[in-house]
């Protein structure tokens, strides 16, 4: 009996193992089908799929590496090293700096030299990002440096009046993103042929200067001197497209070297609304313009005494090396004389967002400071009208009726638009020499009617009218006088014999009409580089120096082109 109970419990054992066992290897080979499928799924996971899985301090190194990283290693060896890597620099940069800091030395001081230079005991921090540019023939690299370092750096100050003052440049700080281009790539060793050096993005640069046992104020404009020494030798000489080309491997490197792509033309035509800086009248306003602060490429207007709505319809060149990053920058000062002149505004424009050859007409807002994004203040606008052209699209044009005669881009793409053939050999000699072309034509003006003027008179109506001039040849007309209204039309055709389209301009004033004199309501101020290049064009424009309003005008050119040589 207990053999038979034993053999039974033994089957029934043995069939619960071997089912056991059955269920096992299913559970196991479900599990193994799971985990194949999830590493399938893994394997066709982006850097984008994983950054929405994990958080950034749970990915690992070679996830973060494919765009930026921090580079610890080089950190805490730079560390180690510094002192001599400080020891090495700081010579380095002394020698190198002192000839760009004279090329920039300010009128007032007759020397500018280090008397001590060293970097201090605080090393630089770095990120790096590794960018794709999709330059097969080079590797693109950027390293963000902060460093907030303590520094020993003693500027030996001479000024014109024999005046000698060591000046301590203190507490510097700064963070900016340097890009290093290596290229070309090469099979021997270090695989690349040489390397570019330069600083993509100031992000911060501060610094205070302070004279050694006396105080720099004592000297008026002396700091702001220096200060603007120092940031516009950093600007040019680093800023990109500034660059360093550092040759490793013998060879021809001038396409890495700092070269002209294009012209910029630019008409300076007004400013309006303008802050007032003086006490007593008006500001007197000049602006200088630039794309490089170097001081020969530097553009300033004429000044135009006692006004804030000043009018200046000067043109400027400018050669552009990178027009993907380059800006133009307009300062606006207001002129005191023997004084340092005092900042009234400043804007700047991309010229990224300029298309090559067409013209660009722009009101910009003037704000305090370029690297300070917001400024509510109003200090008034300046009017530009902007023109690319890079090189090989603009063509020389020869004068038939006598010796060759060389135009600017603006004048060249009038006469032969932007597709021209020939290319122009030497685009800064043309800029240095260049002869005056005259565009002379016929210009047809209608005033067709005005909006929502300005009420001037005690019933809340006005009597208005319309005097057009231009100004090269102060050539005047008017309209007739509508009675009574803020929404006058007069449809009156106006003709003007232009001798020199480029560089003239159309003022259109709007006046109330009164039995015992006229009182001003605004005005609209036109260039005719649009009428030039349009042919004719209807548009509305706002009046400046009013409250409201607006002016319907229609324009017609006739062109009679003639040129001669200045």
């Amino acid at each position: 009996m207990g053999f038979f109970v034993g053999l039974i419990l033994g089957i029934a054992m043995g069939l619960a193992l071997i089912v056991g066992f059955a269920r096992c290897e299913n559970v196991r080979s479900k599990r193994r089908s799971a985990l194949a499928t999830t590493i399938a799924a893994f394997a066709r996971m982006t850097v984008e799929d994983s950054r929405k899985i994990l958080t950034p301090d749970q990915y690992p190194s070679w996830i973060v590496f494919s765009q930026r990283q921090k580079l610890n290693w080089l950190n805490l060896h730079l560390k180690k090293i510094w002192p001599y890597v400080n020891e090495a620099a700081s010579e380095l940069i002394k020698t190198s700096v002192e000839p760009v800091l004279e090329q920039y030395r300010p009128i007032i001081l007759s020397s500018l030299k280090f008397s001590k230079f060293t970097l201090g005991t605080v090393a630089p921090q770095f990120t790096v990002s590794i960018i794709e540019n999709g330059d097969q023939d080079g590797v693109t690299m950027e390293l963000e440096m902060n460093w907030d370092g303590n520094p020993s750096i003693i500027l030996d100050i001479k000024t014109r009046l024999g005046l000698g003052l060591p000046v301590q440049v203190k507490n510097i700080g700064f963070t900016g993103v340097f890009r290093l281009i290596f290229k070309p790539l090469v099979e021997e060793f270090p695989c690349f042929g040489a390397v570019c050096c330069s600083l993509r993005e100031k992000k911060n640069l501060d610094f205070t200067l302070k004279v050694v046992g006396g105080d720099i104020s004592t000297v008026p404009g002396l700091q702001d001197s220096i200060e603007s020494t120092i940031r516009d030798a950093i600007e040019d000489t680093l800023m990109w497209p500034a660059r360093k080309v550092v040759p490793i491997l013998p060879g021809d490197y001038s396409d890495l070297e700092l070269n002209s792509v294009g012209i910029l033309e630019v008409k300076l035509v007004q400013a309006k609304e303008l802050t007032n800086k003086d006490i007593i009248g008006k500001s007197d306003p000049y602006a200088v313009l630039y794309v490089r602060p170097l001081h020969d490429r530097m553009k300033r207007s004429k000044i135009v005494n006692n006004d804030l709505n000043p009018i200046w319809n000067e043109h400027y060149e400018f050669i552009v090396e990178d027009a993907s990053t380059q800006h133009l920058v307009v300062k606006v000062y207001d002129d005191e004389g023997v004084q340092t002149s005092e900042l009234i505004g400043c804007a700047q424009i991309q010229l990224s967002e300029l298309q090559p050859g067409k013209v660009k007409d722009v009101w910009l807002k003037l704000v305090k400071d370029l690297e300070v994004h917001r400024d509510n203040k109003h200090r008034g606008q300046v009017h530009l009208e902007l023109l690319y052209c890079p090189n090989g699209t603009a063509s020389i044009f020869t004068n038939p009726f006598g010796c060759n005669v060389s135009m600017t881009s603006l004048e060249r793409f009038l006469k032969t638009g932007v597709n021209g053939t020939e290319a122009i050999e030497n685009e800064k000699s043309v800029i240095q020499k260049k002869n005056e072309v005259i565009v002379r034509g016929v210009l047809s003006v209608t005033v067709v009617s005005a909006d929502d003027l300005p009420a001037v008179d005690l019933m809340g109506k006005a009597d208005p009218y319309v005097v057009l001039i231009l100004k090269k040849s102060e050539t005047r007309n008017k309209t007739r006088v509508v009675n009574e209204s803020l929404n006058p039309v007069w449809n009156q055709t106006f003709d003007f014999v232009v001798e020199d389209g480029l560089h003239d301009m159309l003022i259109l004033e709007v006046w109330d009409h009164d039995t015992f004199g006229k009182d001003y309501m605004g005005r609209c101020i036109l260039t005719l580089t649009r009428v030039i290049l349009e042919g004719e064009y209807r548009e509305c424009f706002q009046l400046d120096e009013a409250k409201s309003g607006k002016l319907n005008l229609h324009l017609k050119w006739m062109p009679q082109p003639v040129y001669r040589d200045s």
